[in-house]
């Protein structure tokens, strides 16, 4: 796919133009309140994965409205000390996958907790958390569901499991729980950033061509779903544009990366039709935290793949030191 989007110098100034609700801290400490007093202890049960070098547990916590939500814990086979985690959240459609489908994260020395995202999990990867929840009437995929109002609203479910996640991982006796960082591509870029906007005390975030930032420039300009479908919705919809973005505006990466003050290592493709990198860019200079950004110039929604995973193994490294 060619450039399409802003030339390099437009998007290291870009700014998108969506404001913070000016009821955002309530809404997200009712809702984050609300969840964790239903919350129950996590629970592990060891599988056999078949891997020599890995310890696998199928992990099931708490998630909005006290729902289970099902995830991988990975370890390195045999570890017997609190171990650094990263918390992986997947893109859209995927699910935590099969026990033995390990990340680098645990190769490397550390605890990886695969998470998985409700309702999603029969694209590419399977996922094992259903919703139970109900939605107003949506255009086909998840992005639409509930966008009337943002107590309905789909992603409202989605990032407070992904916060509690990070809870419930560090009650877990294989995790360190004062060195955890979140990271994801793509739809899991987006949460990643959602959970550095709602907690405080994360030891890093990676975010890579992060989806679910500067909804409404995604919806005018990319040309392939997910964003489209909010097209596809307000053609259909046509007296509630601004409604549904007022809606977005809770759940905006935009909105939830100026809130986020740990470390971040971010990334962009340039030729990206799925998140156009403005969107990217977006996040990027709202950011509140120290941050840092790989830029993929010839690369699609794909981005840097094994250079950027070799990127984040040195950028976290640094980070741990």
């Amino acid at each position: 796919m060619p450039v399409t989007d802003l030339t390099g110098i437009e998007l290291a100034a870009y700014t998108a133009d969506v404001q913070a609700p000016g009821d955002l801290d309530e809404f997200w400490t009712t809702t984050l309140a609300e969840a964790r007093a239903k919350a129950a202890p996590p629970r592990l049960e060891p599988v056999d994965s078949g891997l020599a070098l890995v310890d696998t547990f199928d992990v099931t916590f708490s998630g909005y409205g006290g729902q289970p939500v099902k995830g991988w814990l990975h370890v390195p086979a045999g570890a017997s000390e609190q171990l650094p985690l990263v918390v992986r959240y997947h893109g859209y459609g995927g699910g935590r996958g099969l026990s033995h489908q390990v990340d680098v994260w645990a190769l490397a020395g550390l605890a990886s907790l695969q998470v998985d995202t409700r309702g999603q999990g029969s694209a590419w990867t399977p996922g094992d958390t259903a919703d139970p929840e109900g939605s107003s009437p949506a255009f086909p995929g998840f992005l639409t569901r509930g966008v009337l109002d943002p107590r309905t609203y789909y992603y409202r479910r989605v990032y407070t499991d992904a916060v509690l996640a990070v809870d419930a991982a560090r009650s877990l006796t294989q995790v360190d729980g004062s060195r955890v960082v979140v990271m994801g591509g793509s739809q899991g870029g987006g949460i990643s950033l959602a959970v550095a906007g709602l907690v405080p005390d994360l030891l890093g975030v990676m975010a890579d061509v992060p989806f679910l930032c500067d909804f409404r420039r995604g919806s005018e300009i990319a040309d392939r779903a997910p964003y489209t479908e909010l097209a596809g919705y307000l053609k259909i919809h046509r007296d509630h544009v601004e409604q549904v973005f007022s809606t977005l505006a809770y759940f905006d990466g935009v909105v939830m990366a100026a809130r986020a003050n740990a470390p971040a290592l971010f990334s962009v493709a340039l030729m990206d039709g799925i998140c156009p990198p403005s969107t990217v860019y977006a996040a990027f200079n709202a950011y509140g935290g120290p941050k840092e950004m790989r830029v993929y110039s010839y690369n699609d929604h794909e981005g840097g793949q094994a250079f950027q995973e070799a990127a984040q193994l040195a950028w976290l490294r640094q980070a741990l030191a």
